[in-house]
């Protein structure tokens, strides 16, 4: 059927009018492999152990009215500028000297000098994460550099296809490089979808690799989902990612709520000299996609064994507001867990480049452009404990 009571006239213009940011759907034999995989079943990717968008009970209506609040609105933004580190590009300009070399430009961009390669975890340059340009979260401090004038990219890392990880004017820009892309089994079709061709894709299930340059690159699981359109068929996967150069070896997390497989992970890929650890944009609401810096802390330890070492970067904040709670809690919850914990944890300002190995940044610079933080996380020392119990007694004898 052809005339006007055909279906596939209309299918065909509605395609025609989805926006270019939403991509492509996998077909032919990336399909196939799609429904080959063991990560598939259902008609959908599957997560490692499951998992809840939000608690049982809540609604689209309560969370709209934590979200859209005038106090939460306040407390979900910087009081002031937010510190870009002003050189970064002079500081580039040296390969590091310990061969390993991370620089954060904000939410989950990483750039990573490993070993004599350049990687680029999640590139997001543009200045909503959204598939339009007038709507959507509002980028909260600039880039730190001009893509164009960062340089040679050996590969682009993708962990999964959502709009603050997969940045469609950022890839469009990219496509005029020679750079090749990882990314996971599926997301392949929104590239080329964009430009790339296909023979610069890596695409991978999860515990595949591929070799870049000298650089190792496994996707390992994650705990997430994924969806770009109106409709969100789960064809894409989601992955966390490890690379390993000669000497050197980082985790990058994408977007993961907390799973025992961290274990596996660091087992099999690590330890690690670096993570760059998911632990923004938590709620109650999502509980199971996104970790608190709580779980994020954990999940490095996961990674390393059991023990603290090597360096934890966290990711994922900052940049973007994409949660109910406070713009700098991530930061100052994480810092919390680190001492806690007597584990390393990086805090550079977006666009500061520094060496695991030698002076890692920790001031925490989130506090002169944020409001107060509520430290409900804070558990009380063994001193403390001792006094709150004398605390106690004393008034309990006071009462007699």
């Amino acid at each position: 059927m052809t005339g006007a009571g055909s279906p596939l006239p209309l299918r065909s213009r509605l395609r025609s009018l989805r926006p270019a940011a939403f991509g492509a759907d996998s077909a032919g034999k990336r399909l196939e492999r799609i429904h080959a995989s063991p990560n598939f079943a259902d008609g959908v990717f599957q997560n490692p152990v499951g998992s809840r968008t939000r608690p049982s009970g809540a609604s689209g209506l309560e969370l709209a009215k934590v979200y859209f609040s005038k106090d939460a609105r306040e407390r979900r933004a910087p009081s002031g500028t937010i510190p870009v580190h002003p050189t970064t590009l002079a500081d580039l300009a040296a390969p590091p000297a310990s061969g390993l070399r991370l620089t954060w430009m904000g939410h989950s961009t990483v750039l990573a000098e490993i070993d004599g390669r350049r990687v680029l975890f999640d590139p997001v340059w543009g200045d909503r994460c959204s598939p339009f340009a007038f709507a959507g979260p509002k980028r909260l401090h600039p880039v730190p550099v001009p893509l164009a004038s960062l340089g040679p990219v050996d590969v682009v890392v993708i962990s999964h296809d959502h709009y603050d990880h997969l940045d469609l004017p950022t890839i469009k820009a990219l496509v005029a490089t020679d750079t090749l892309f990882a990314v996971p089994l599926g997301v392949g079709a929104h590239l080329e979808s964009w430009g790339v061709h296909p023979s610069r894709l890596r695409e991978l299930d999860w515990n595949e690799s591929t070799e870049v340059a000298g650089i190792r690159l496994t996707a390992t699981p994650a705990r997430h989902f994924c969806g770009r359109g109106l409709r969100n068929q789960q064809h894409t996967l989601w992955a966390s990612w490890a690379v390993a150069g000669p000497e050197h070896r980082i985790y990058h997390s994408g977007d993961t709520g907390y799973f025992p497989g961290f274990l596996d992970i660091g087992a099999e890929h690590g330890p690690f000299d670096a993570t760059m650890i998911q632990i923004g944009a938590y709620s109650e609401y999502w509980p199971d996609i996104h970790m608190t810096p709580a779980e994020g802390m954990r999940a490095h330890l996961d990674l390393q064994g059991g023990h603290p070492s090597g360096v934890m970067i966290p990711i994922h904040w900052g940049t973007f507001n994409l949660a109910p709670h406070a713009w700098a809690e991530p930061g100052e919850w994480t810092r919390y867990e680190g001492e806690e914990a007597g584990q390393t944890a990086a805090f550079p300002r977006p666009g500061e480049p520094f060496e695991p190995a030698g002076k890692v940044p920790v001031e925490a610079w989130w506090r002169a452009v944020s409001g107060p933080i509520a430290r409900p996380w804070r558990r009380p020392r063994p001193a403390e404990v001792v006094a709150e119990s004398r605390s106690e007694d004393l008034d309990l004898a006071g009462e007699r």
